[in-house]
């Protein structure tokens, strides 16, 4: 068989609509993370995890390669440049106010959720001249402890606990430290305006 036919094979073997949502890189290969999107779903995938039809032979900064029956497909990064610019301090807004959850309930709801939170959730980096400045929360599931916590569909994560949300690295790496805080304190831009928003953990 000619090599450009199983090359179309193989591609469309591959989903059209294969997307690298966000990378998490590590100097050990088998700490690396992509999140990938297609049809619908979205999966957090190392190298060697099976994926949409695929198997992940590479993580690198700004792509995934996915190799179909033998032929690697590189999937790069995708990117959404957003106005995330200087804008006054946050603001409270009807919908953004503080709220107590207790650490027990979250523990118990996050063991019931996650599986939830992690296959319906879709962040699209934010872009601002070059650099990623927060993170578009574009599909996210109802009912659930990112809801009760005020954020919403649209809204565009730039901080949390005065860290600034600069990669999905930066964004994973900040739960073994919410393990010890008293309060989650996340800044959202919310129709291009800044909204604090504010969970107290007892």
């Amino acid at each position: 068989m000619p090599l450009a036919h199983v090359l179309a094979l193989v591609l469309a073997a591959a989903p059209p609509d294969l997307a690298a949502l966000g990378i998490v890189l590590s100097p050990r290969i088998e700490g690396r993370a992509a999140l990938l999107r297609s049809g619908g779903r979205t999966r957090v995938v190392g190298v060697g995890d099976a994926a949409f039809g695929g198997r992940i032979a590479a993580i690198a900064a700004d792509r995934v390669t996915v190799d179909f029956d033998g032929v690697p497909v590189e999937v790069r990064l995708m990117t959404v440049t957003a106005s995330v610019s200087a804008a006054p301090a946050p603001a409270a807004s009807a919908d953004a106010v503080p709220r107590t959850m207790e650490r027990r309930e979250i523990e118990r709801r996050l063991g019931e959720e996650s599986g939830r939170i992690l296959a319906e959730t879709t962040l699209v980096p934010a872009m601002d001249g070059g650099r990623v400045a927060g993170f578009t929360i574009t599909r996210m599931p109802d009912s659930t402890l990112l809801t009760d916590a005020g954020l919403k569909p649209g809204d565009v994560l730039t901080q949390v606990n005065g860290v600034p949300i600069d990669s999905l690295a930066t964004l994973i790496g900040l739960w073994p430290r919410m393990q010890t805080e008293s309060a989650v304190r996340a800044v959202v831009l919310r129709n291009g305006q800044p909204v604090s928003l504010s969970v107290t953990l007892r």
